[in-house]
């Protein structure tokens, strides 16, 4: 019989099952993706999409399952705002949303692209206001809400964005964003933790109040400036947040936004939420962005990583010959085919041990003596010292020709 942290796809703590956790969490019944990658994902510095590639992105989100895209920013050019009424017209299942400044005039180009939503940004902080715009305070307030209804009347589901909304005192981010709900107009709010300085505990506290105060749903848009984004978007939405604004892999400026595949594989496995996002293709889609981004990812990135599932270290390539028949999950927390990696592979280098030997032999008809393994290992060691690299099937044919050569003499 499966547990929820035991199945034939993921094997994880059980304690995050506990009775004591579990009491505590406030998931909405229904969580949505709001995915950014073409629009705030696109800031990372250098990274252009062109017309055709942010709609063929588009149709790549899409099938994925993701719930929402914000397909960009029409404003900004006329390449982009092209892409927007392109990614509109395609008849996606996802909902297409537009961004837009506090500028009424930019609610009707996102309208006239054919998006079903907008969201509207503007700093929530009085700092950030006053010294990165230059702006007094009643003139943003004036902003938000001339614009919030022009998006309104020209029936736009509306999002409220709230610029640095976490480096604003709290008391004053809830008369703020309460004032433009009761004056201009919201269908849900972002909170957006700009540059990634809130902690998760903080985060869950504020949905929490700001949920009591507006009676509006909120949405939780984080960066990862201390590595933290995806557990401040989980911890957001564990206190009632119903949409987490997310990128293919953290693209984004500074350290990325959150990325949607940590989000999204963190809830299944380890929530017990499963979002309809189909996890088997997140490393096909997450390599066609990063290739048109032309952004390089750690080869051990979560996920995605290209050799998240290779095996270098003796003593675990021991652990996965003696359990990957009957127990593939000992070694990994999940599946490699829940999220379309290639299977557990044991590979050469200078951390290899006896078991590493086994495994390359028996996978290239290799017979050779106890001694004569201890001797290839050396070698393989040796040649990986040399080119401070893993070893390739023919450098391992060659060390193992030199010491069977040797030993024939």
């Amino acid at each position: 019989m499966q547990e929820p942290w035991k199945t034939d796809k993921w094997f994880i703590s059980p304690w995050n099952y506990l009775p004591e956790v579990t009491k505590n969490y406030g998931f909405p019944a229904n969580i949505k993706i709001h995915d950014v990658t073409l629009r705030d994902g696109e800031q990372q510095t250098a990274v252009v999409f062109r017309r055709e590639e942010k709609v063929a992105i588009a149709k790549k989100l899409d099938s994925l399952g993701v719930h929402r895209i914000e397909a960009g920013m029409p404003a900004v050019s006329p390449q982009d705002k092209a892409a927007i009424a392109d990614i509109a017209a395609l008849g996606l299942k996802a909902e297409i949303f537009g961004f837009s400044r506090c500028i009424p005039t930019e609610v009707k180009v996102v309208k006239d692209c054919g998006c079903k939503g907008i969201v509207i940004e503007i700093p929530a902080s009085d700092h950030m206001i006053q010294n990165a715009y230059g702006w007094p305070i009643e003139r943003a307030m004036k902003a938000s809400i001339e614009t919030t209804k022009a998006a309104k009347e020209a029936g736009l589901y509306t999002v409220f964005f709230t610029i640095d909304a976490t480096r604003t005192e709290l008391n004053r981010f809830l008369d703020i964003v309460e004032q433009v709900a009761t004056e201009g107009h919201m269908d849900a709010l972002t909170i957006a933790d700009t540059v990634g300085g809130t902690a998760p505990e903080a985060i869950g506290h504020v949905v929490k109040k700001v949920i009591q105060r507006l009676k509006k749903p909120v949405e939780i848009h984080g960066h990862q400036d201390f590595g933290l984004g995806v557990a401040n978007t989980i911890a957001a939405l564990s206190a009632g947040a119903s949409v987490a604004h997310t990128t293919i892999t953290g693209l984004g400026e500074r350290a990325g936004n959150v990325p949607m595949e940590d989000v999204v594989l963190a809830l299944r496995c380890l929530y017990g939420k499963d979002l309809g996002i189909k996890t088997e293709q997140f490393v096909d889609v997450s390599r066609f962005v990063m290739d048109l981004a032309r952004v390089t990812q750690p080869p051990n990135r979560p996920i995605v990583g290209d050799k998240l599932y290779e095996v270098e270290s003796g003593i675990i390539a021991g652990w996965i010959r003696m359990a990957r028949k009957e127990h593939p999950l000992e070694y990994v927390p999940f599946a490699p085919e829940l999220v379309g990696q290639k299977p557990v592979n044991i590979v050469l280098g200078k951390n290899s041990g006896p078991p590493s030997i086994d495994e390359w032999c028996e996978k290239l008809g290799i017979t050779a003596t106890d001694e004569e393994k201890m001797a290839i290992l050396q070698g393989v060691k040796a040649k990986s010292f040399e080119k401070k690299d893993l070893l390739t099937t023919d450098e391992f044919k060659a060390v193992v020709a030199n010491v069977l050569q040797k030993a024939a003499v």
